[in-house]
C-alpha cells in the first residue's frame, strides 16, 4: 500500500458530540474512533460463536471478487450457505467469499438488544443496520455507496485495512460510467502505477480497524476493504445532507442502477467492455488535464 498516496485516518480514543461535528462531520473527515461502544453489550459478546449461536441455521448471501458479469443483475449474489457453514469456513481457511449488506432488524432482530445509536450528532437511518463478514484476505472492490450516507463502521473480531479517497479523487480512480466501483482489476493493496498511472495523483487515507474500532466515513467517499484476518463488521448510515450528494444518490437509486440493468439486458458483454474502456479513457484525460 506504500504506493498510494495515503495519509492515516486521524484515530481518537473519545469523542464529544461537539468535537465530531466541528471536527470530522461539516468538514467531511473520516476517523476512527476506539472507546465509542464501550458500553455496547456487543463489545464483549459479538465474535464468530455468538454468531453461530443466534444466526447458525440462517442461509446467507455470498458474494466473491469476481468481475461483475453482464447477466449479474446490480448487486447479484454469487452463492448460499448456512450461517454457522460459512463460519466454521471463515476459522477453518481464507475464503473469497463475503457477506455483504445483511440486514439485522429484518434477518437477526435479537440482535438489536446488544447495540444501540450513539448520540453522535447525527440521524441514523434504524431501520438499515447492516453485516459485513470476510474471510483471510478477502476485500471489496474499491467503490462508494448509492445513497452516499454518512457511514459508522463497527468493526468486530480481527483486522481490517480500509482505504478511503474523498469525492474530489474520483477523477483519478478509474471510474466505471454507470456504477458505483473503480475498475476491478486494480489491486488497491498493491496497484501497478505503470497500467494505472492516474492513481498516483490521487490523495487518500488509510485506516486499520481491531475490534471495537469505529470508523466514520463521510459523504459519498470511496472505500476498499480488505480483511487481514476473517472478520465482521457492522455499518450505521445517515442520509447525505449535502444538497448536491442527495440529488446524486436520489439519481443512483432511482435510475442509474435501472439504466444500468437495461444496458446488460440489450448490451451484453458489449456494455461492460464499453463501461470498462470508458473508465480509462475517462481517467486519463483527467490526468492530462490535470
Amino acid at each position: 500500500m506504500t504506493k498510494l498516496n495515503l495519509k492515516p485516518v486521524d484515530v481518537v480514543n473519545t469523542i464529544t458530540k461537539e468535537d465530531f461535528i466541528n471536527n470530522y462531520y461539516k468538514p467531511q473527515k473520516p476517523v476512527v474512533i476506539k472507546n465509542l461502544i464501550d458500553n455496547w453489550p456487543a463489545k464483549e459478546k459479538w465474535n464468530f460463536e455468538y454468531m453461530k449461536q443466534i444466526a447458525g441455521d440462517r442461509i446467507v448471501p455470498l458474494y466473491d471478487d469476481r468481475p461483475v458479469d453482464y447477466k449479474d443483475n446490480f448487486n447479484s449474489h454469487h452463492a448460499e450457505m448456512k450461517m454457522s457453514e460459512y463460519i466454521d469456513l471463515l476459522q477453518r481457511e481464507p475464503t473469497r467469499y463475503r457477506i455483504f449488506l445483511y440486514n439485522i432488524i429484518k434477518e437477526i432482530p435479537s440482535l438489536k438488544k446488544d447495540f444501540s445509536y450513539p448520540d453522535i450528532g447525527l440521524k441514523f437511518l434504524k431501520s438499515l443496520p447492516m453485516l459485513f463478514f470476510g474471510g483471510t484476505d478477502s476485500y471489496t472492490f474499491m467503490h462508494y455507496d448509492i445513497d452516499l450516507a454518512n457511514i459508522f463502521h463497527f468493526h468486530f473480531q480481527g483486522k481490517k485495512t480500509c482505504i478511503l479517497f474523498p469525492p474530489s479523487e474520483t477523477k483519478y480512480l478509474y471510474k466505471i460510467p454507470f456504477s458505483l466501483i473503480s475498475r476491478e482489476d486494480i489491486d488497491y493493496s498493491n496497484p501497478d502505477l505503470e497500467k494505472w498511472p492516474a492513481l498516483a495523483k490521487a490523495k487518500g487515507m488509510v485506516a486499520n480497524l481491531e475490534h471495537g474500532n469505529v470508523l466514520y466515513m463521510p459523504e459519498g467517499y470511496w472505500h476498499y476493504m480488505k480483511y487481514n484476518t476473517a472478520g465482521f463488521s457492522m455499518s450505521f448510515r445517515a442520509l447525505a445532507k449535502k444538497p448536491s450528494n442527495f440529488s446524486k444518490a436520489v439519481y443512483n437509486v432511482f435510475l442509474m442502477r435501472y439504466i444500468d440493468n437495461f444496458m446488460r439486458k440489450i448490451k451484453g458483454e458489449k456494455w461492460l467492455n464499453y463501461k470498462l474502456n470508458r473508465a480509462i479513457v475517462n481517467t486519463h484525460k483527467n490526468l492530462i488535464n490535470a
